[in-house]
């Protein structure tokens, strides 16, 4: 499974691609979101079931990247 990480000024936050619903993961380091997003993403399916893991996900890869829009 996929996981975002992003770093923002107050921690950071995680959150998986193809997983139907919403989870997010939080801490004030990069392996403290990790672990968290990945309780949440356990609970998540131990609660809903098998069925909200997205098997046949079109994401194979993401990518972060900058535009100047002003242009």
């Amino acid at each position: 499974m996929k996981i975002i990480v992003e770093r923002h000024d107050d921690g950071y936050v995680a959150y998986p691609v193809g997983l139907k619903g919403v989870v997010v993961g939080e801490g004030d380091t990069y392996d403290e979101a990790l672990a968290d997003v990945k309780s949440a993403i356990r609970f998540h399916i131990d609660t809903f079931g098998e069925d909200v893991l997205e098997t046949d996900s079109p994401v194979l890869e993401a990518f972060v990247t900058e535009t100047d829009l002003s242009k």
